[in-house]
């Protein structure tokens, strides 16, 4: 899945730069999971705890790991009543003899499934010594899976809606939960985090351990804290990759990825200003800005081989967040504004790799169910207030659908309980990891999940993607394999550089420009610069980034 803070698509479907800091300070070393006794099996759930893992190999295309299926009760309010499944996956540590225990993964959604996570991190240094333990969670996948009907699409895909489109997109996320009422009634008031952190629990006892390390991203950093809150004897170290906002559950929480898609933008827009002897699309800022604004508005009357304005939005938005695609972004713009064939071009397929990044593949049912469990204001006036000021200010990366109405607009149930309070009292210090340019999970969230749970923050700099640990950032993979591994925390606030800008030298005038005139189409690419799609295809591929928007 797609959608979210694992990414955010269309169809019912980040940001102050940090400075880079030496990395210094003392280092904590922390105590072993032995070190406390684990709380109780709760009372009427002895028969969950004590169910007996039956392993065998998952199917494909998971067959390289262990999995098993697990009964866990619909509404642990009443545990005598209806089961549901909850499928886990496994890869042992790979050196037994210095085994810390196991590492719980989730990698967000909330829907996204976690089975292939152990196989994911199995070459990890962390899975030499945990037990790798994913899971797909209540409602997802090989679980008893939520399954909405999906609604005929009554609004029309425009990143930058008119005053007479926006009741579309309120009737076309009510169609949407209607649809998901009709198919999953009965199971969604119990698809929640907390619910699903009770399941985590259970998982835990199933395996005998005292206590699980965590590592979740996304949602998942949200799922960790609630778990930890209502199972703080259980947890012993727990890092957090790209933090949700506690206080933004979950209406802000979407308006806040628009905000930090406009701040890579207007960063990417600064960096090519300043470089327009190659890039061509204007000295400053804002004259860049102003480029791209006009490129929009001839794209919205003349479409180039189906790249119209939607397509152009997209691109930038999702585009600026990857530093090292910001010259391929720069060249993609000059090709398309100065072609002049209606055929495909090698600036329009490499456009249309970056575009699929911020698309959604699938709707799931448990995004729309999850993100429910909060309450969403019901009055439509204040939606659309929100949608006017957003195609304007933030029209990139379809910033306008963060502000539409949801489907938790028109909740048709009631949830069962309030969001948890977020607290760490009883269960040892972890880590919080946030980029400044992240755009799913913005980077308010990561200091402020660290400050409500008094973790370690760990902030990449000038960094737009989403999922660190695992994923390439050195930095990051040392100050965490340190943690969970040898136990070790890193300074409170440690600074880590992200990937860097292009190598693109400055300037603003060409002299062959000048000479020459405008650029004719194509002559963007550069003297053995080579294939703009084969260039955004393989950073795609080499950072792993269809992996990482899959949670």
């Amino acid at each position: 899945m797609r959608t979210g803070f694992g990414s955010t698509g269309f169809r019912r479907g980040a940001a102050v730069v940090a400075g880079l800091v030496a990395l210094v300070g003392t280092q904590v070393t922390l105590g072993t999971a032995a070190a406390a006794e684990p709380s109780a099996v709760p009372a009427g759930l002895e028969e969950f705890y004590g169910q007996q893992v039956s392993w065998a190999a998952c199917e494909r295309p998971y067959q390289t790991l262990e999995c098993a299926t697990l009964s866990v009760p619909l509404d642990y309010r009443a545990p005598d009543g209806e089961r549901i499944a909850v499928t886990i996956s496994r890869k042992k540590a790979a050196d037994q003899a210095n085994r810390r225990g196991v590492l719980l993964l989730n990698p967000g959604g909330p829907g996204g499934s976690g089975l292939q996570w152990p196989d994911i991190l199995a070459n990890s240094p962390v899975g030499k010594v945990y037990d790798l333990i994913g899971f797909d969670p209540r409602g997802v996948g090989r679980s008893t899976a939520l399954l909405c009907e999906v609604a005929p699409a009554l609004a029309k895909v425009n990143t930058r809606p008119t005053d007479a489109e926006l009741p579309a997109w309120a009737a076309d996320a009510q169609a949407s939960e209607a649809g998901c009422e009709r198919s999953a009634g009965g199971l969604r008031p119990h698809v929640n985090t907390p619910n699903t952190a009770r399941d985590m629990d259970v998982i835990r006892g199933v395996l005998g351990e005292k206590k699980i390390n965590y590592l979740g991203y996304s949602y998942g950093t949200y799922l960790g804290a609630v778990y930890g809150s209502l199972f703080p004897k259980n947890l012993n170290r727990s890092v957090l990759d790209s933090a949700v906002h506690p206080e933004w559950i979950w209406r802000e929480q979407f308006k806040q990825q628009a905000v930090a898609t406009r701040q890579n933008v207007d960063l990417w827009a600064e960096w090519v200003g300043q470089r327009n002897a190659t890039f061509r699309l204007g000295k400053t800022q804002a004259e860049v800005l102003a480029t791209v604004e006009d490129l929009a508005a001839k794209l919205a009357k003349k479409p180039v081989s189906g790249f119209d304005r939607n397509s152009l939005d997209l691109v930038v938005g999702t585009g600026a967040r990857y530093r090292q695609l910001w010259d391929d972004l720069g060249y993609i713009l000059l090709d398309i504004k100065n072609t002049t064939t209606t055929a495909p071009t090698d600036a329009l397929t490499a456009a249309g790799l970056i575009r699929d990044l911020g698309i959604a593949e699938t709707r799931s049912g448990v995004f729309d169910t999850v993100t429910c469990e909060a309450d969403w204001p019901r009055d439509l006036t204040g939606y659309y207030s929100d949608m006017k000021l957003f195609r304007e200010k933030y029209p990139y990366g379809f910033g306008v659908m963060r502000a539409a109405p949801w489907t938790c607009s028109f909740r048709s149930f009631t949830p069962p309980e309030r969001p948890v309070d977020l607290k760490r009292d009883g269960y040892q210090t972890g880590l919080v990891i946030q980029a400044d340019g992240d755009t799913q999970t913005q980077y308010d969230g990561g200091p402020a999940m660290a400050q409500r749970l008094r973790n370690h923050l760990i902030s990449v700099a000038d960094e737009g993607t989403h999922g660190f640990y695992g994923f390439g950032n050195a930095c990051v993979n040392r100050h965490v394999e340190r943690y969970l591994i040898d136990g070790v925390l890193p300074p409170t606030r440690v600074t880590c550089a992200g990937e860097a800008r292009p190598n693109v030298p400055r300037g603003t005038e060409s002299v062959e420009a000048a000479a020459n005139g405008a650029m004719t189409q194509g002559l963007a690419v550069g003297d053995g610069r080579g294939s703009l799609t084969d260039s955004v295809r393989g950073y795609i591929a080499a950072n792993r980034l269809m992996e990482k928007v899959s949670g």
